[in-house]
C-alpha cells in the first residue's frame, strides 16, 4: 500500500510541477488514463462474453502503448510520441476495436470519443486540425463500411446486458473529469507560480540593481554573469528547468557586495590586505541574506561558493574540485569571464583572444575544466566579441554625442564589419567649438584585439592594432593598410535633411564596401583588403565635427558571396596542386571545411598545412571534427558534430552525442612560441583512424604534441564523417589512404 501511496505522489508531484512543460504533463496524464481504460476494458470485454480477437487486441494494444509511452518519455521523444499515437489512434486502432467488439451494438463507440478527447487535448495548432479531420473521415468510412456489410463485423449476444456501454460511459466519463480537473487546477497553480515567480524576479531586480549602484565599475555584471552561466548550462546538457535554476543563482551571487564599503568597492588602485579581507567576506554576507529565501533553496549556493578555486586555493572555505557545488563552479566561470572583459578602474577590458588563453591556463587550477571548455567554446563562437561588457553604439541616445576636435582625436567603439549588412544611421553638425571650421565625419576601418582604436605606440603592439583606412563621407579614401580603393558617385535621398545620413557596410573575404548616403550625394567605396583574415572594425570619427543620433542595425542574413564587386586578386594560400580532395584555405574559425571524408577503419589522411600570415595564436592551427549529415557536408542537412579536436590539444565534443576522451602527453614539447613558428613554417600532418562500428580512435602527433582522441557516438548515425578545418591556416594536399 506504501508503494502504491509513493506512485500516486510521485505522479502527482510530477503533474503539477511547473518547471516542466504543461504538454508534457498532459501528455504523461492522459496516457495514464488512457492506460488505464484499456486495461479496465479487458475484464469488461471477458465478463460480456466478447470475441477472443478482440480481448487479445485489447490487451496488445495495451502493452504496446504503455511499451511505447514509457520508451518515449525515457528518450524526451514526447513530440514525437504525440503524432505517432495519434496516427495509430485513427488508423489501427479505432477502426480495430470498430470491427471486433460488436460495432456500433457494443460499447464501441462511447470507447471512439477517447480519439477525439486525446487529439482536442494533446494535439496543437495545425496538426491537431488535421488529426481530426482524419479521425472523422476514418469514423465515417468505417461506420458506413459497419453499416452495409455487417458480416465484417465480429459481434456477440448480448442479450439485454449493456454492462459494456455502462463502464464505457463510467471510464471516458471519468477520464473527462479528470482532465478538466487537471486543467482547472493546473491553471489556478500557474498563475500563483507566475505571481511568485514574477514578485521573485521583481525582488532579484532591485538586488542586483542595489548591487550596481554600488559599483560604478560592474554595471550590467550580475545579468552578464547569469546569461553566461545559462549558455554554459546549456552546453553542458541541464535541463530548461536546471538553466533557469542556474540563471537566477548566478543573478544574485554578488548580492554580499551589499554589505562591503562603497570606499573599498570603488578605490582605484590597489587594494590593501585588509581592504582585500573585507571584499572577501561578501560570499558569507551574500549566502546569509540569500538563506532566507526558503522558497529557493539553492540560491545561495552561487554567492556562497563562486570565489572557490578548482586547485581548493580560493575562499571562504577553500573547497576543491568537485567538492564545490556544480553551480558555484559554472558561476565561478562566468563571473571570471565578464570581470576579465569589463572595464575596471585599473585596466581596459581584456581582449577576448588574451581571455581565452587565461581559461586554457586556469583549466584544472582556477576553474574546472569541463566548464573553462565551455566558456572557451562560447568565445570560439562569438567571433563578433558580442559577450563582453561594451558600450554599443546603437546604445547612444538622442542626448548623447561624439564630440570630435581635431583629426581622430575621438573614435568611436569599433563597429565589426561582417558578411550581414550593417546599416548605420546618424546626425552631423559643426563642433560648435571651433566657429568657422568645417565639419568633416569620416569612417576609420581598423583592426585590433579589443576591437578599438589606438595611436599609443604600447598599445599598438601589444592589441596588434592594424589600421586599413580613413573614408570620409565625401568617398576619399586613404590608407597605407589596404591594396586599393574604388568609389562611385550617385544620387543622394532627398528625405535625409541636411545633417543627416546613412551608412552601409559589409565585409566579404578580402573585400569591403561603404556606402554613404546623404541629402544630395551617395558615395560607393570599394575597398581591396591585403587579406581575408584579420577583423574589420569601423569607427565614426573624423575633425571639427558632432556625431550625434546614431543607430545602428544588421541584417539577419548575408550578402552573396559576389556582392562586391572585386576589384584586386582574390588573396589565397592555396593555390597549389591539390590531392585526393579540394585544398582549403580557413581565414577564421571553421570559417570553411573540407568536404567530409567517410571514416573507415586504419584510414589515414596526410595533408600540409600552413598558418596564415596574420596568424598570432597557438590554436590559429589546423582541427579536424567527426559528424554525420545527409550530404556528407559539414553544417550540411542533419548535421550531428560528435567530436572537434585540435592540434594544439584541445577538443570540443559536440552537444551530448558522443562519449569522448582526449588524451594529450607532450614529449621533447619545445614550448607554444617554437609551435607557432612551425605552423607558420608549415609541415606535413598525418592523422589516423581506427574505427569499430561506433567506436572511433584517432591518432597525430605534431611537434612533440600526441593526441589520442576516442569517440563513442551515441546516436543512430547512417555514415560517419570526418572533416578538416581550423582557424587561419591553409590545408593543400590532402591524400586519403586506405587500409589495403
Amino acid at each position: 500500500m506504501g508503494e502504491k501511496k509513493g506512485i500516486y505522489k510521485r505522479i502527482r508531484e510530477y503533474v503539477y510541477n511547473p518547471a516542466i512543460d504543461i504538454k508534457e504533463r498532459t501528455f504523461i496524464l492522459f496516457s495514464i488514463s488512457v492506460l488505464f481504460a484499456l486495461f479496465a476494458a479487458i475484464p469488461t470485454g471477458i465478463i460480456m462474453k466478447e470475441p477472443l480477437s478482440a480481448t487479445i487486441s485489447t490487451i496488445v494494444g495495451a502493452v504496446l502503448f504503455t511499451a511505447y509511452v514509457i520508451y518515449s518519455f525515457k528518450k524526451k521523444q514526447i513530440s514525437r510520441a504525440k503524432i505517432f499515437i495519434s496516427v495509430v489512434l485513427i488508423f489501427v486502432f479505432l477502426p480495430a476495436m470498430l470491427f471486433t467488439n460488436g460495432g456500433i451494438e457494443g460499447g464501441t463507440p462511447i470507447w471512439l470519443l477517447l480519439g477525439t478527447i486525446y487529439i482536442a487535448l494533446i494535439l496543437e495548432g495545425r496538426i491537431k486540425v488535421i488529426m481530426l479531420i482524419c479521425e472523422a473521415l476514418v469514423m465515417c468510412i468505417c461506420w458506413t463500411v459497419a453499416y452495409y456489410y455487417p458480416e465484417l463485423i465480429t459481434g456477440y449476444t448480448r442479450e439485454g446486458n449493456y454492462f459494456d456501454t455502462i463502464v464505457a460511459l463510467f471510464i471516458v466519463s471519468a477520464i473527462v473529469y479528470t482532465m478538466i480537473t487537471f486543467q482547472n487546477t493546473i491553471f489556478h497553480r500557474e498563475e500563483a507560480h507566475k505571481n511568485s515567480k514574477r514578485l521573485f524576479e521583481q525582488t532579484a531586480t532591485a538586488l542586483v540593481n542595489a548591487i550596481d549602484a554600488k559599483d560604478v565599475y560592474t554595471h550590467g555584471h550580475s545579468a552578464r554573469v547569469a546569461e553566461y552561466s545559462r549558455k554554459i548550462a546549456e552546453l553542458a546538457g541541464k535541463s530548461p528547468a536546471e538553466c533557469e535554476e542556474i540563471y537566477y543563482v548566478a543573478l544574485l551571487h554578488d548580492v554580499g557586495k551589499i554589505g562591503v564599503p562603497e570606499a573599498i568597492i570603488n578605490k582605484e588602485g590597489k587594494l590593501t590586505q585588509e581592504e582585500f579581507e573585507k571584499i572577501k567576506e561578501h560570499p558569507v554576507m551574500g549566502s546569509q541574506i540569500l538563506q532566507s529565501i526558503t522558497e529557493y533553496p539553492y540560491i545561495s549556493i552561487g554567492a556562497h561558493f563562486h570565489h572557490e578555486r578548482y586547485d581548493g586555493k580560493g575562499y571562504p572555505l577553500g573547497l576543491k574540485g568537485t567538492d564545490i557545488p556544480e553551480i558555484a563552479r559554472i558561476v565561478s566561470v562566468a563571473d571570471a569571464y565578464d570581470a576579465m572583459t569589463s572595464k575596471r578602474s585599473y585596466r581596459d577590458p581584456i581582449p577576448q583572444d588574451k581571455v581565452r588563453e587565461e581559461f586554457i591556463e586556469g583549466a584544472g587550477s582556477q576553474f574546472d575544466p569541463e566548464f573553462a571548455n565551455y566558456m572557451r567554446h562560447l568565445i570560439d563562437l562569438d567571433t563578433e566579441y558580442e559577450m563582453k561588457e561594451r558600450e554599443e553604439i546603437s546604445e547612444y541616445s538622442d542626448n548623447e554625442e561624439l564630440v570630435i576636435g581635431e583629426h581622430k582625436d575621438l573614435v568611436s567603439e569599433g563597429i565589426v564589419l561582417t558578411a550581414n549588412m550593417t546599416y548605420i544611421s546618424l546626425k552631423v553638425d559643426p563642433d560648435i567649438n571651433t566657429p568657422g571650421s568645417r565639419a568633416i565625419p569620416s569612417v576609420l576601418l581598423f583592426d585590433s584585439l579589443d576591437g578599438r582604436f589606438h595611436n599609443d605606440k604600447k598599445d599598438v603592439e601589444t592589441l596588434l592594432y592594424f589600421e586599413y583606412c580613413e573614408t570620409g563621407f565625401d568617398g576619399a579614401c586613404s590608407g597605407s593598410g589596404i591594396r586599393k580603393s574604388e568609389t562611385a558617385e550617385s544620387d543622394g535621398d532627398a528625405g535625409l535633411a541636411e545633417n543627416e545620413y546613412k551608412i552601409e557596410a559589409v565585409k566579404v573575404k578580402d573585400h569591403a564596401l561603404l556606402r554613404i548616403t546623404g541629402r544630395h550625394h551617395t558615395h560607393e567605396v570599394i575597398i581591396a583588403l591585403p587579406d581575408s583574415s584579420r577583423f574589420v572594425y569601423a569607427g565614426l570619427t573624423g575633425e571639427h565635427c558632432i556625431i550625434s543620433r546614431i543607430r545602428t542595425e544588421k541584417a539577419e542574413e548575408p550578402v552573396g558571396p559576389g556582392y562586391i564587386r572585386r576589384i584586386a586578386e582574390e588573396i589565397s594560400y592555396i593555390n597549389v596542386p591539390e590531392g585526393d580532395i579540394p585544398n582549403v584555405q580557413v581565414d577564421g574559425y571553421r570559417s570553411e571545411s573540407t568536404k567530409g571524408i567517410p571514416i573507415e577503419d586504419s584510414m589515414t589522411i596526410i595533408f600540409h598545412t600552413m598558418s596564415l600570415p596574420t596568424a598570432r595564436l597557438v590554436w590559429h592551427c589546423p582541427s579536424y571534427v567527426i559528424f554525420t549529415s545527409d550530404d556528407g557536408t559539414v553544417n550540411g542537412p542533419g548535421y550531428k558534430e560528435f567530436s572537434l579536436v585540435r592540434l594544439d590539444g584541445e577538443n570540443w565534443e559536440g552537444e551530448n552525442l558522443a562519449d569522448n576522451e582526449i588524451i594529450v602527453n607532450r614529449q621533447d614539447f619545445r614550448g607554444w612560441d617554437s609551435w607557432k613558428k612551425m605552423n607558420k613554417k608549415g609541415y606535413d600532418c598525418t592523422v589516423s583512424f581506427n574505427r569499430r562500428g561506433k567506436k572511433i580512435e584517432s591518432y597525430t602527433e605534431n611537434a612533440g604534441i600526441f593526441i589520442r582522441n576516442i569517440t563513442e557516438i551515441n546516436v543512430e548515425a547512417e555514415e560517419i564523417f570526418v572533416a578538416l578545418s581550423g582557424d587561419q591556416v591553409a590545408l593543400t594536399n590532402i591524400r586519403i589512404k586506405h587500409k589495403e
